[in-house]
């Protein structure tokens, strides 16, 4: 009676290594053996060596005991003590060594260390324990394959994009299923602001491949600078063929980016090739960030020009470079001093990340004083805010009379007083003419009231029935 169900075991072989990337060769090696430690736990004896060889195709099995052939100088005889703590020897065991005089009886080329099999009984019929420890050996052989074909795929893979679904959240991190295998996306690489739900399919980027003790952790990232790269690098041809090149690119994940790009050709416009017709690149890689602002300038050798570009949006009237300090003297003008800085200094700060230089935003102007960036930025919100030009209020004028009441000397306050004037005078005289709509109710009230009266004065004539 076979041992294994051939048919069954090849389809299962087939399987692994369709669907989990197993080769057929590693599962028959763990099989292999999980046979020899069920031979040695049911059949072998006390430190024994066991080999076994499984063919699947035709189900033979075989056992062999392994020895190591050693000497003098790498064992001590069962009777021989040691000589002190400098000897390291290990005690010579007859199920594990055989010495090299012996080894050569058998192989006249037998070195030191070499393993010499000999044949041992067959058997097939092993128990439920030594089943069950040749179960647990498979699978943990079977562990250690798909890790290693999981490190060799991905491994290959890191740097680039991969696309997988929320698996589920602990602690804040983001468990992504692979298809494969199953991905981390910590809370520290995720984009501020973003919500994912379960299900939900996301891309990053695979950051590193870390083997530990619990297996192997796939580590994921959408904060990463590179993330953008690669996003440009799908969205736009001539940054995937290697004519437009990135030089530079600083991020604050969520809010604002900035990327520096050249081009080795001087017929291909890098900034407009990243940006796309009406801006249609650039739109699809900001969609992807969840809205983050994207600034593309182009590369410079020259640091001046670097700089200034690097402060884009915002006009830049010169630059004065101190190399010694690494520091820029940046002018502007007031009205572009916050533009340059940015919102809580975030455009100078991305500026100086980018360039490699301690920038300093000046305003044309503005105080003479030596400020840095983050100082300039403290003052702007610090201002007092300016005062009208005395030119440009009105001269109108008021004046207070001794009985309290306001005199004007304008245009439109003295007609307004005589129009309350000549109200309160009518009101007074009890003139009529004062308010046309009032005459005209009255007039129409007089007319109803002489109606009713005459209508009233005229009783209806008395008619005598004579009932006789």
């Amino acid at each position: 009676m076979a041992l294994f169900d051939l048919k069954v075991l090849n389809s299962a072989l087939d399987e692994l290594q369709t669907e989990r990337g197993i080769s057929r060769e590693s599962v028959v090696e763990a099989l292999a053996t999980a046979l020899a430690a069920a031979y040695r736990r049911e059949y072998g004896k006390r430190g024994q060596i066991v080999r076994a060889t499984f063919n699947p195709e035709t189900g033979d099995m075989e056992f062999r005991q392994a020895k190591i052939v050693v000497d003098d100088t790498l064992v001590r005889k069962e009777d021989e003590e040691s000589t002190g703590s400098e000897d390291q020897r290990s005690r010579f065991n007859p199920e594990q060594h055989i010495m090299l005089e012996d080894a050569r009886r058998i192989k006249r080329d037998a070195q030191l260390d070499e393993e010499i099999s000999f044949p041992l009984d067959m058997h097939d019929d092993f128990g439920r324990i030594a089943a069950q420890a040749a179960k647990q050996v498979i699978m943990q052989k079977i562990r250690e394959a798909e890790r290693a074909s999981i490190i060799a795929e991905y491994g290959e893979r890191e740097g680039s994009i991969v696309t997988g679904h929320v698996q589920r959240f602990e602690r804040g991190n983001l468990y992504i299923d692979l298809g494969r295998a199953t991905a981390i996306l910590p809370y520290d690489e995720q984009i501020p602001g973003e919500h994912y739900r379960q299900g939900e399919r996301v891309r990053a980027l695979l950051l590193r491949v870390d083997e530990g003790v619990r297996g192997t952790f796939i580590r994921l990232s959408r904060s990463h600078p590179h993330f953008l790269t690669k996003l440009f690098e799908a969205e736009v041809p001539e940054m995937a063929n290697g004519t437009v090149e990135v030089k530079g690119i600083v991020r604050e994940p969520g809010s604002r980016a900035k990327i520096a790009v050249h081009s080795i050709d001087e017929h291909v416009d890098p900034v407009g090739a990243l940006v796309g017709q009406r801006g249609v690149r650039v739109a699809v890689v900001t969609s992807e960030l969840g809205g983050e602002k994207i600034d593309v300038i182009e590369w410079s050798e020259t640091p001046v020009d670097f700089v200034k570009e690097a402060l884009k949006p915002a006009q830049i009237i010169s630059i004065e470079l101190i190399e010694k300090e690494n520091r820029a003297i940046v002018q502007v003008a007031e009205d572009q001093q916050s533009l340059a800085i940015g919102r809580g200094g975030q455009n100078v700060r991305l500026a100086a990340r980018l360039t490699g230089w301690k920038i300093d935003i000046r305003s044309v102007g503005g105080p003479s004083s030596e400020l840095g960036a983050g100082e300039q930025v403290a003052a702007a919100e610090t201002a007092s805010p300016q005062t009208v030009p005395a030119e440009e209020v009105s001269d109108a004028h008021m004046e207070i009379s001794p009985d309290g009441s306001i005199k004007s000397d304008d245009a439109f306050g003295q007609t307004k007083a005589d129009i309350s004037g000549d109200d309160d005078a009518a009101t007074d005289m009890g003139d009529t003419t004062a308010d046309p709509q009032s005459q005209n109710r009255d007039v129409v009230s007089e007319a109803e009231n002489e109606t009713t009266d005459k209508d009233s004065s005229e009783e209806p004539a008395e008619v005598e029935v004579d009932t006789k």
